[in-house]
């Protein structure tokens, strides 16, 4: 069952593939790259993977197509850009159905041999730290021999095997019909005369042979002029080649750029952004982030629990922290520039709300926390816009890494068609997680009545999670779910007054009951499903309460943390496994994750109130205006402290001098005694 759905879902995307060039990548059940291929048109590709009569005739592809569950792609510009790219991925994930491309070979390089005393081009497929510089890869693969021939024939760099680094007695016959300079013998050419023409061979290898170009056609025309049409034909398909040398591959270039590039798309309070690593001048890898909604500014994300316990779901806190916020942007461009204006502030509808979203504060934020605590940093980021902090970030990025970042936004030429091209990537990105696999409402709503076995299409789901620390300051949270997605007006928030110490159990029985009991008490419908963020422990609290409240038909289900498991009462010893792309398990993992959000927010500002009170409460002579006040001047106990003790005159913007001394005193002198009472007891 979960097999075929995956293989529908894999259709449903494979329909909305892009029509143009690049390489596309099957994965299977456990998310490992099993086959990388390229395609001129990579829709009409693919599908020809699922033609039975291709399955049958290949068993390769019979076989790739029995086990492939997903499927991933990249645009790229042209075919021979997809031919590099696709090499460059089989290198590097090596995926098991693309033995057959397996071999010695590989795409070629031109090699210019510069620590020889007399350097040679020749063409070869393996890279060595020689001293050598090399150009390429070439595509197709008889272009790097077509350019060594005509380097060859314009420069007269010698084509033979002979070991240049000493002087032979006499040339070949290469030299003496006039297609070598004779290095290999000593006074032919000097040593000066020979580097130059080779400076000119590298000229040329680098994307500069505009002078060649103009020799050979003057050549060409002259030979046409004589009637020479033999050789007039070579030196014009001399020229094709050199033509052909000039078509900047922007794939797979020349150089040995590391960079990483940035691409964004936004939609509908939606944002999809696609970040390529670039490394030697080649992909080598690729991200895809997502954000499905833009949160509210005026609440804290929990990224800074510290370390709650909230019944074992540190993953989540850390899983959460990996991820930008744009919860928290940088401050606005004030001055943009042409490309900033036209990507400066995008805006969406949110709960009746206009939020703006902008590229150039949200990549700010983005580039900060990937790049500021990594050991390695690439020479070049490229990003879509500019944003206000770049070049502050770039110095602090080359302080860390020792070497010179450059963070750019280009706005034209090939640097600024490479980030075009990711943002084409984005695009598709979106279109595949927000407009292909984000099923319908109806969908969605059969799909979870069929998964969990609901009486009703669900309409509305309130989730619950507990939190504390150790079992004090216990707290709880509800959170709301309908059709158009999360309802924050009719979240809850809940103090424990009943169980004392670590009882997640008696804690959750007691909130459901609350809540329960007060909607029977006004007469409000119930939600159409409980959900739980727990395991078995949690779902039967829950279960008792509702039963306490005659509310035996009520549908009730639990998700376990990390294993992601979903219990329905009723029904435990046969729990519901879904498969970790389900849409279904995404909205429910949404919901719990909000749950577990809103109820660490809560803690936390319990927390900070029990601290602040119970700290000044004790400080003799200072009352609860003034404790507000030193909190509101100050921000924190701990800020009050350090104040008392390094410089007590700042005390007195608050307080009178009397009250700012007994400050000081309780800060600085009473902790030491308190210190030895605690050490004697």
């Amino acid at each position: 069952m979960l097999v075929l759905k995956s293989k529908m879902d894999l259709l449903e995307k494979i329909r909305t593939l892009p029509t143009g060039p690049g390489c596309y990548l099957y994965k299977n059940a456990e998310g490992e790259v099993i086959y990388v291929g390229k395609a001129k048109n990579l829709r009409s590709r693919v599908r020809s993977y699922f033609l039975e009569k291709n399955q049958l005739a290949n068993r390769k592809t019979g076989s790739l197509m029995r086990e492939a569950v997903d499927l991933e792609y990249i645009t790229v510009g042209n075919e021979r850009e997809a031919l590099a790219l696709e090499n460059n991925l089989i290198k590097q994930r090596k995926p098991r159905f693309n033995i057959l491309l397996r071999d010695d070979k590989t795409y070629p390089y031109i090699k210019l041999t510069l620590s020889d005393r007399h350097p040679k081009v020749f063409v070869t497929r393996k890279l060595r730290k020689d001293g050598s510089a090399y150009f390429g890869p070439y595509f197709p693969g008889n272009l790097a021999h077509r350019l060594v021939d005509v380097i060859h024939r314009a420069f007269l760099i010698p084509s033979c095997k002979v070991d240049l680094n000493r002087y032979h007695p006499r040339a070949c016959l290469q030299y003496y019909i006039k297609r070598c300079l004779g290095p290999c013998v000593q006074d032919l050419i000097s040593t000066e005369e020979y580097r130059q023409v080779i400076r000119d061979v590298q000229l040329f290898l680098e994307g500069r042979p505009n002078e060649l170009e103009s020799r050979l056609t003057e050549r060409m025309e002259q030979a046409a002029e004589n009637m020479h049409f033999e050789l007039a034909a070579r030196l014009r398909d001399q020229i094709i080649t050199v033509q052909q040398a000039q078509d900047r591959q922007r794939i797979a270039s020349p150089g040995d750029e590391d960079a990483d590039v940035f691409g964004f798309h936004f939609e509908k309070d939606m944002l999809a952004v696609n970040l390529f690593h670039m490394r030697g001048g080649k992909i080598v890898d690729r991200r895809d982030m997502f954000w499905e909604d833009l949160p509210d500014f005026e609440e804290s994300p929990a990224d800074d629990a510290d370390s709650l316990d909230t019944g074992g779901d540190a993953d989540y806190i850390a899983d959460a922290a990996l991820e930008p916020d744009p919860a928290h942007p940088a401050p606005q461009i004030a001055a943009a520039s042409p490309r900033s204006e036209e990507h400066s502030t995008l805006s969406a509808r949110t709960d009746g709300l206009r939020a703006q979203f902008s590229p150039a504060t949200f990549f700010s934020a983005l580039l900060k926390q990937l790049y500021l605590d990594q050991s390695y940093v690439p020479r070049h980021i490229y990003v879509p816009v500019d944003f206000p902090d770049r070049q502050l970030l770039s110095e602090e990025l080359r302080e860390r890494s020792g070497h010179k970042i450059d963070i750019a936004a280009p706005q034209r030429g090939d640097k600024r068609s490479l980030v075009d091209l990711v943002c084409q990537n984005a695009k598709q990105s979106y279109d595949q997680r927000f407009r292909v696999l984000q099923p319908s409402l109806r969908s969605m709503q059969e799909a979870l009545q069929d998964a969990l076995t609901l009486p009703e299409l669900p309409e509305r789901i309130e989730c619950f999670d507990i939190s504390h620390i150790q079992g004090a300051e216990t707290v709880a949270s509800m959170v709301v779910w309908e059709k158009d997605g999360m309802k924050k007006s009719d979240y809850r928030k809940f103090q424990v007054k009943t169980v004392s110490g670590v009882d997640d159990f008696a804690s959750m029985r007691e909130i459901v009951h609350r809540r329960y009991s007060r909607l029977q008490a006004e007469n409000k419908p119930m939600p159409s499903l409980i959900l739980i963020d727990g395991g078995l422990g949690q779902l039967h609290a829950a279960a008792a309460a509702l039963e306490e409240l005659g509310l035996t038909t009520q549908p009730l289900a639990s998700i376990a943390k990390k294993e992601e498991i979903v219990y329905v009462y009723g029904q435990e010893d046969d729990p519901v496994v879904l498969d970790r792309r389900s849409p279904v398990l995404h909205v429910i993992q949404k919901i719990r994750d909000e749950s577990h959000r809103f109820a660490i927010t809560y803690h936390r500002k319990r927390r900070q109130i029990r601290d602040r009170s119970s700290e000044l409460d004790e400080i003799p002579g200072v009352g609860a205006i003034t404790r507000q006040r030193l909190l509101t001047h100050f921000g924190s106990v701990r800020a009050l402290k350090e104040a008392a003790e390094k410089n007590p005159d700042s005390l007195l913007a608050v307080a009178n001098k009397t009250t700012a001394e007994k400050i000081r005193r309780f800060f600085v002198e009473e902790t030491p005694e308190d210190l030895v009472q605690i050490q004697s007891s």
